[in-house]
This record gives structure tokens, sequence and C-alpha cells, in this order.
């Protein structure tokens, strides 16, 4: 039987700390072990691969960036085409691959991943945009497998109430798991991985 990739999305605003979070959690999965490869959407760029290049995290051949040239909704949700042929390439390329993260184009708080594309998928939404956020009752805060709670650091300088954002992601993941992140300090981290490790590669504590 052909080996095929586990795959994990990552969505999220403009800006939320995607890229970021990729740049800290690729070393932890490379330390135990586990063969990765990224995808990037960018709209007209590749502007994310580009930078995870240039921090050689990897080797170049295993980060391939998607220009969708239209709604990154479209890219990772209606019609995942370009993406699944991304991850083809590189599976052939790399047929020991454990783990191929798909970074989203920056997008709404609508933004989900089809699961043709994706076993899970994870949303990162940045506590300097507002304790409202979880509020906003989104489909992509909501539904994703795991959200992450990025930039936790900035919560004093912009008036966020982590304490707010805690008891409305309880009430609106019901359940789900959230995790808070500071890139910066590796806060969270751990929490991440252990997600991946449990319910994406299906590894045992």
């Amino acid at each position: 039987m052909k080996h095929t990739a586990a795959r994990l999305g990552i969505g999220g605003a403009v800006g939320s700390g995607k890229t970021a979070l990729l740049e800290c959690l690729i070393p932890l999965l490379k330390d135990r072990e586990i063969e990765v490869a990224v995808v990037t959407n960018d709209l007209l760029t590749t502007e994310d691969a580009d930078r995870l290049k240039k921090k050689a995290i990897l080797p170049d051949r295993r980060i391939t960036g998607v220009e969708t040239g239209s709604c990154p909704h479209t890219a990772i949700r209606e019609d995942p085409t370009m993406n699944l042929l991304a991850i083809q390439d590189l599976e052939l390329l790399f047929p020991q691959l454990d783990l191929i993260l798909i970074e989203s184009g920056g997008d709404n708080l609508a933004s989900t991943f089809s699961y043709d594309l994706v076993d899970a998928y994870m949303f990162v939404i940045d506590v300097g945009a507002g304790d409202d956020i979880p509020r906003k009752n989104g489909p992509g805060f909501v539904g994703a497998d795991l959200t992450v709670i990025n930039k936790i650091d900035l919560a004093p300088y912009v008036g966020a109430d982590l304490d707010v954002i805690r008891r409305d992601t309880a009430i609106y993941r019901q359940g789900k798991p959230a995790v808070f992140t500071n890139c910066k300090t590796g806060e969270g981290l751990e929490e991440v991985m252990g997600f991946i490790l449990q319910n994406v590669l299906f590894h045992q504590k």
C-alpha cells in the first residue's frame, strides 16, 4: 500500500501568526524525528514559502508555495486541486514524509478546510484583534479541530482580557481543544505539539 503523509491545515486571518507558528513547530517536529513538509497559500505571491526558506528550517524542496489567484476559501475548501497537486508532488519527491502542513492564505473567521484536503485543521486567532473574536462565532474558529489563541503577550497593550477570551472560547468551542500561545517565549507550543502527535499522527504518549 502506498504511504501517504498525514495532513494538517493551519488557517486564520492575515497577521494572526500562522507562519510564525510554523517556524516554531517545525523544529519541534524535527526533534521528534517526524518527516515534515509545508505547503503555503498566498493570493498572488509565494511570500510565506519564501520566508520559511530563508529561515532554513527545512530544505527548500520541502516547502511549496501555492499562488491561489482567488479567494483563499476556494483553494482550501471549495476546490483544493492546487493544494492536492502540491501535496502529490511532495509525496512523490519525499515518500518518507509523515506530515504535511498546509497553511492557508490569510482569511476571515468563516474560513474552513475541506476534509478532502486535510485530516485535521487548526485555526489561529490573534489576541491583538480583540477579546470579542470568540463571541463572533465564526465557523473557522468554532469548527476547527484545534483553536490557537496566539500573541497572548500583546493582551496588556491592546486592552484584551485573556480571562474573557478563555471564558468565551470555552462557551463557543463547546469542549473542543484550544491553546493559548506566545511564539516568542514558546508558551503553549508543547500543547499544540501534543494535539498534533495524538490527533493527527496518532502517536501514543
